[in-house]
């Protein structure tokens, strides 16, 4: 058997074979044919695997490809559009991908040398995968898979689902400007058509507007006085950070509770809730957002908290209007556990789920469920019994995380809507 000695790299980059490098088992040198034959078959085999790697571009939307994402790591994606590069040759494409163990908002276009060709998955059409993947599955199995995946959308049907879908796979807008902060997108939002081909905007703090240049920006003087215009605005702003929302055009029906930052630069926008001026479900907020600069400082479970002190003010209970985004789900779990637990903590005696709801306007339903994942519920005789033992309620409260910042009750102004003049 030949052996072959350690090639040399040159300083320009390019690899030399040594002269009489190949040797027989006896050390003997081989007959000059045996050395071109082996250059021969590298050759052959760099040309062999270049000439795949053509075949397979451009990738086809649907491929599944590891990808190096910012940890440096490779992870598994889905190509979910393609795009030609300006003046690129013609297998010069950006891929739109979505990393299959993230949410979505982690989608991005990233380019081809992000990508390990090596790992290039068969693409398999996916109409004929759904018929194979319909038939092995029961009736329960497939009603379960159409429930999941309506989630967040239930007033859609299928082909409009679908339709959906298509409309918002790509991300549009994929960074915007807003006061101090580049903040990069999570969702498509539905941008005028003129807007479609920047991939950043501009949006003016105060009112907020948005503009395709820093120049328009820098123009551009506002009062910010509150109207529909503005409310349309947050609404296209929220979009492009909440997977399952809808509203953007009608917010004649709503309320928004602005948060914000004072500088001597004047109010920053740092989120918002929304609320029905009218709710026959009892919702107390519609849509919940703070920017992703500001987020994990509180003001999350600050604006929910506040939301459910306007609806002590009312005498009403409320819960927030589903679906919950899975930052919101989380954060409302939060609140409703640590509310909950600080009165079982100091409460003696018997309490009711009603009494409960009355103290902290909690829907029934929230604090059963809450209680109920946290293992403090018994169903006895008839009825449903809170079991509070202190060092479990201790281990609770610990779990739960600290809380937002407090809301100072007697700062409160507000008249609930309907007693507005």
């Amino acid at each position: 058997m030949g052996s072959i000695d350690t090639p040399v790299v040159e300083e320009n980059g390019s690899t030399q074979i040594p002269d009489a490098t190949y040797t027989n088992g006896d050390g003997s040198s081989p007959p000059p044919a045996a050395a071109d034959s082996a250059i021969a078959r590298s050759g052959n085999e760099s040309f062999r695997s270049n000439k795949r790697r053509s075949s397979m571009l451009p990738l086809e939307v649907g491929t599944r490809v590891l990808c190096r994402w910012r940890d440096g790591k490779f992870h598994l994606v889905k190509v979910i559009e393609r795009r030609r590069m300006q003046c690129g040759g013609p297998n010069d494409y950006e891929y739109y991908v979505h990393y299959t163990e993230f949410n979505r908002r982690l989608d991005e276009w990233v380019r081809l040398e992000q990508l390990d060709l090596a790992s290039v998955e068969t693409v398999v059409d996916e109409k004929v995968e759904d018929k194979v993947t319909s038939l092995k599955m029961t009736r329960h199995q497939k009603r379960k898979i159409d429930e999941t995946h309506v989630e967040g959308h239930e007033e859609l049907d299928a082909a409009s689902l679908r339709e959906h879908e298509e409309f918002t796979k790509v991300k549009n807008i994929a960074t915007i400007e807003l006061g101090r902060y580049e903040i990069e997108t999570w969702y498509f939002s539905p941008f005028p058509p003129e807007c479609n081909d920047s991939l950043k905007l501009y949006f003016c703090e105060f009112c907020l507007n948005f503009m395709k240049r820093k120049e328009q920006l820098q123009r551009h003087m506002v009062d910010g006085k509150k109207n529909k215009v503005y409310g349309q605005n947050l609404c296209y702003l929220a979009k492009l950070f909440l997977d399952h929302k809808t509203l953007y055009y009608d917010v004649d029906l709503f309320l928004f509770y602005v948060l914000c930052e004072c500088d001597d630069r004047g109010c920053h926008m740092v989120g918002y809730f929304s609320k029905e001026k009218h709710s026959e479900e009892s919702f107390n907020l519609a849509c919940i957002l703070t920017l992703p600069p500001y987020q994990r400082k509180g003001y999350g479970k600050f604006l929910i908290a506040f939301s459910y002190e306007l609806s002590k003010k009312e005498g009403k209970v409320g819960t927030p209007e589903r679906p919950l985004s899975d930052l919101g789900l989380l954060s409302y779990r939060g609140y409703w556990t640590r509310v909950l637990l600080d009165i079982l903590k100091k409460h003696k005696g018997n309490i009711s789920i009603k009494e409960l709801s009355d103290m902290t306007a909690i829907k029934a339903e929230d604090i059963l469920a809450t209680l109920q994942g946290l293992e403090l519920i018994q169903y006895r005789k008839g009825q449903h019994v809170i079991c509070a033992d202190p060092k479990v309620l201790d281990r609770h409260l610990k779990a739960a995380g600290r809380g937002g910042l407090e809301v100072d009750v007697s700062k409160l102004i507000w008249t609930p809507y309907k007693e507005q003049g």
